[in-house]
């Protein structure tokens, strides 16, 4: 199957949000507990955006 250019830029994206995982997962140990509990909220609402992503790439494909 052939990967369009959006395709591969979208799958860079991913990557890229991958690598930024790691480098916050990397800084957790040195924050405060009130910074950790800060990010925690942020990244919940991340991970809505990208479970409602999930669930239109699965439904597009229906």
């Amino acid at each position: 199957m052939v990967a369009t250019g959006e395709l591969i830029r979208s799958m860079n994206y991913v990557d890229d949000i991958s690598a930024t995982l790691r480098r916050i997962c990397i800084a957790i140990p040195s924050m405060t507990p009130e910074e950790r509990a800060r990010l925690a909220e942020h990244l919940r609402n991340a991970a809505t955006a990208i479970n409602a992503a999930i669930a239109d790439l699965e439904k597009a494909g229906k």
